[in-house]
């Protein structure tokens, strides 16, 4: 900031406070100093105002607030190039750096603990308790908002609490997932195929799963299992049970990202989907991902209801 500009909003806020100090001065020392039944000369709506003074309580509550504002100038940056006497900030409080300290500290307190965690294996952590609170706090501040507080997921969303896993439930791979993130593409087939062999598709995916297409529709299932053959299988395997190296999921049981019907399966082969799961390493690091890992792979190791 230039001197002119520095000097023009320090002049501007002192002289703003100063302005207000002698209104309210001013204004005090015209008052009386006693009640009366007088009123100040009019009337709004047959109500009338008594010429009564401040009460005390009230002039220093604005006392209060010039006091504060001058304080608050003296500490923190605000007066042009002023940067503030506050202790620990000698060039100057910021927000950023009120944040980085604050990770300072909690690194210094907590970074014993993850570094001790992080140097056991993932199978290990999810056993102790402590971690599993600590993953569990870390959990519901970065993955709740997608997975759902109970990790259950939601349309579109993986639930983790379960057995199916599109990339894999090792600990390790679980813990690259958070770590790199994941990115999974279904291509659209409607423009391929067309409407008819989107419908036969459906209908022949449905019946992997032991599921069959609502009444009334022409689904021909050999027509479909021809056309899965020859645009399906690279990803979905010739018996559609899934790649997870390719994040391709097993269309043989009963777990549906995006919905099992006939319709929802429909939509799914004519637009295809892309789900994407964000990296967490810039984010929370490799020690808070090692916790992470261990709870979420913790999730499915508990017995089923």
């Amino acid at each position: 900031m230039t001197s002119f500009w520095s000097w023009y909003i320090t002049l501007l806020s002192l002289g703003t406070i100063a302005a207000l100090v002698w209104l309210l001065l001013a204004t005090r020392k015209g008052q009386r100093n006693e009640s009366t039944e007088e009123t100040v000369g009019h009337s709004y709506d047959g109500i009338e105002e008594y010429d009564n003074p401040l009460p005390r309580w009230w002039f220093m509550l604005f006392v209060g607030t010039v006091v504060f504002a001058l304080g608050y100038l003296v500490l923190y940056p605000g007066l042009g190039n002023w940067k503030g006497v506050l202790p620990g900030y000698e060039d100057g409080w910021t927000q950023v750096k009120e944040w980085e300290r604050e990770m300072n500290r909690a690194d210094e307190q907590y970074g014993p603990l993850f570094a001790k965690f992080a140097s056991m294996p993932v199978e290990e952590v999810a056993q102790d308790p402590q971690a599993l609170k600590m993953g569990g706090r870390l959990f519901a501040s970065n993955c709740s908002v997608c997975h759902g507080s109970d990790a259950k997921g939601a349309y579109g969303f993986p639930n983790l609490t379960d057995h199916d896993w599109l990339w894999g439930g090792e600990p390790e791979t679980i813990k690259t997932t958070i770590m790199e993130g994941r990115q999974a593409t279904m291509p659209g087939w409607v423009n391929v195929i067309g409407e008819d062999g989107i419908r036969h598709v459906a209908g022949y995916v449905l019946s992997l799963s032991g599921r069959e297409a609502p009444e009334g529709i022409n689904v021909d299932i050999e027509q479909g299992q021809k056309i899965f053959a020859s645009t399906c299988v690279a990803c979905h395997g010739a018996e559609g049970k899934g790649t997870q190296a390719m994040g391709a999921p097993d269309l043989t049981d009963n777990v549906w990202l995006y919905g099992s019907s006939f319709g929802q399966v429909q939509q799914t082969l004519r637009y295809g989907r892309n789900g994407r799961m964000p990296a967490q390493k810039d984010i929370l690091g490799n020690d808070k991902v090692h916790l992470l890992a261990a709870y979420v792979y913790s999730l499915s190791q508990q017995p089923e209801n």
